[in-house]
């Protein structure tokens, strides 16, 4: 496998394009930085699971083909939904970011791959593995409805998504 993320800086500021369009969602839920890369867009992919990351190894497995995976964890920090082993999995097949409404652990590890990480916070207790969970669903969460395909700016300021029409 190889890294298809394009490994040039992104171009944009979420103030610059909201001040340009303000038609585009933000996403008013703080979410932090984790990965070492602190500015990522892309067209989006969802997934619904709630204590369990078996779907989301699943899905960061394939080609991302700079997407970005945004899960709903339903905000629950009572386990991480991505530790490193995970995210690299997804560097390595080219996502450009993910975006955890839940907890993320190895925070150091992550800090040090060229990926896009937004999570709540930390847990270092693991998931479950159920196999259960939604991908490709419409989430809500931060004020913003998730639809696959919209495309997604993600940079130090916060996440903006294009309008729905």
């Amino acid at each position: 496998m190889h890294n298809t993320n394009a490994s040039a800086p992104q171009d944009f500021s979420t103030c610059d394009l909201f001040d340009d369009d303000e038609t585009l969602q933000s996403v008013s839920t703080q979410l932090r930085n984790f990965g070492g890369r602190t500015k990522f867009s892309g067209p989006i992919r969802t997934l619904r699971c709630y204590q369990d990351n078996s779907i989301l190894k699943q899905i960061v497995a394939t080609p991302g083909n700079g997407q970005v995976l945004v899960v709903d964890g339903a905000g629950s920090l009572d386990c991480a939904l991505l530790g490193d082993m995970v995210a690299k999995t997804a560097l390595e097949n080219g996502w450009a970011g993910l975006v955890i409404h839940g907890a993320v652990r190895d925070s150091a590890e992550l800090a040090t791959l060229d990926l896009g990480i937004k999570a709540l916070g930390t847990n270092p207790r693991k998931s479950q593995k159920l196999d259960s969970g939604s991908p490709d669903v419409e989430l809500r969460f931060g004020s913003v409805t998730f639809r696959p395909g919209l495309m997604l700016h993600s940079d130090e300021d916060g996440i903006l998504l294009d309008p729905i029409g």
